[in-house]
């Protein structure tokens, strides 16, 4: 089949057309880069990655953006606060959210713009949209002028009453119309800032993702993704400035993820539920990839409640599927995924659909009894969770990672002894090295080719 998106600009899913059927051309809001990125930051990343890996197989060529924002008031905060320097402080946790994405097995994007790199190209549509009347200068402030844009609230769907009241721009004397929204501010010494027409400033959040998805994707693209708490008003914004900057229809397929909860409840660190992706992976070493199946186990369009149960269960879900891959021996690569997965991501991207396929595939290749017909379907298995950023860890590796704090020579010993145990015939030594492993998280199976084991 076609594949099909659910485009927030319509609230309808659609057949994809790109307007360059050789070429994709997609942006996606990137971090801020002043603290750790928490799992909700993760979900986006880990669905747009998704998304990547289907569009590099659908089409010749494919452009993926994200930024990093690394000019913002919360990072200005964050300095005053700690006292370390702005650019230490962009510079190491641009480094962190690299480290901690690699390990949920994202793939960086093709472009990964700073907005700090690219002022001059702010500059130049600020003042083009002063220059056509959609903005004008107040007290050091150029403001984006809302009632010069026809449509402006298309994307949310929000009333102009609703429209104010949600917006992140403060209420200020200078501003003409209540909606407006700054695209220019002045910086004070202590501030980073650079000097423009209208003094020394720094730009509003909104301009940054116009101007650099503008330069590395041009007027028009594809896709534009995030979360949904950017419809409104940054992906408002950005439409409003970018179609009156250049004349031009700015995205044809907006796509956002549904809201993360922990536990059932809002995420905040007030109530004590605010959870990082270094938190996670500092309870789970090596497990990544459950932290990933963990997030695409809910559709990307709908909420997420991320819970302790969620990652067990994906953890128990790679388990499974690992297993079937090591009983299957060596494996030869696939050309293509099984095309019900490939069929389930079509349609917008159905990732519980797809991991469903996956399970039925485990299943398969479990109950075959040929030796060849096993190994084509594990091939047929590892290609599905290729798609999907799975599965493509060396099995006994994946089984053996993570959760136990015994090093690998210590079960190796352990187990050395236990079969010793059982050959002088010493079955309840045997049986209490077996039980102490348990208990420590190891898995003993005795089978045919010998015992292996695994950690839980």
């Amino acid at each position: 089949m076609a594949l099909v998106l659910h485009n927030t600009l319509t609230r309808s899913k659609e057949p994809f057309r790109p307007l360059d059927p050789g070429h994709v051309r997609m942006y996606v809001c990137g971090p801020t880069v002043y603290d750790r990125a928490h799992i909700g930051n993760a979900r986006p990343v880990v669905v747009f990655d998704v998304l990547y890996r289907l569009l590099k197989r659908l089409y010749p060529r494919v452009t993926y953006v994200r930024n990093i924002t690394d000019v913002d008031d919360k990072i200005n905060a964050r300095a005053k606060e700690s006292g370390e320097p702005i650019g230490a402080i962009t510079l190491r946790t641009t480094k962190l959210f690299h480290e901690d994405m690699a390990e949920l097995l994202a793939l960086p994007p093709d472009v990964e713009p700073r907005a700090t790199a690219h002022i001059p190209q702010m500059i130049a549509m600020i003042g083009r949209l002063v220059e056509l009347g959609h903005a004008y200068e107040a007290e050091g402030h150029v403001l984006f002028a809302v009632p010069t844009m026809p449509g402006y609230g298309r994307l949310s769907g929000r009333s102009r009453d609703e429209m104010i009241a949600g917006s992140r721009v403060e209420v200020a004397p200078y501003k003409k119309d209540p909606a407006d929204f700054v695209l220019w501010k002045p910086s004070t010494p202590d501030l980073p800032g650079w000097e423009s027409p209208w003094g020394r400033g720094r730009p509003g959040w909104h301009i940054e993702c116009s101007a650099m998805s503008r330069q590395y994707l041009g007027e028009s693209f594809d896709i534009h993704g995030g979360g949904q708490d950017l419809i409104f008003p940054h992906h408002e914004n950005e439409i409003a400035q970018s179609e009156c900057a250049t004349g031009q229809p700015f995205v044809r397929v907006w796509l956002h993820n549904g809201f993360l909860k922990v536990e059932g409840e809002k995420m905040s660190k007030s109530l004590g539920n605010f959870v990082t992706v270094r938190d996670l992976l500092d309870r789970h070493p090596g497990q990544g990839e459950a932290i990933r199946l963990a997030l695409l186990s809910t559709h990307y369009h709908q909420p997420l409640d991320w819970t302790a149960q969620g990652l067990a269960q994906a953890k128990a879900t790679l388990d499974r599927f690992y297993l079937a891959l090591r009983d299957a021996g060596p494996i030869e690569p696939a050309a293509q995924p099984p095309a019900e997965i490939l069929a389930a991501l079509e349609d917008d991207l159905n990732t519980p659909q797809a991991l469903a396929a996956l399970h039925e595939r485990a299943t398969l290749v479990n109950k075959a009894a040929d030796p060849a017909q096993k190994a084509a379907l594990a091939r047929d298995l590892k290609a599905g969770g290729e798609v999907l950023g799975l599965l493509q860890q060396n099995p006994e590796a994946w089984l053996k990672s993570g959760g136990a704090g015994l090093d690998e020579a210590a079960i190796e010993a352990a187990i050395a002894a236990r079969l010793a145990a059982r050959k002088a015939k010493n079955f309840a030594e045997a049986d209490r090295i077996r039980d102490e492993l348990a208990a420590q998280g190891i898995r003993i199976e005795d089978g045919a080719a010998g015992t292996s084991w695994r950690k839980l």
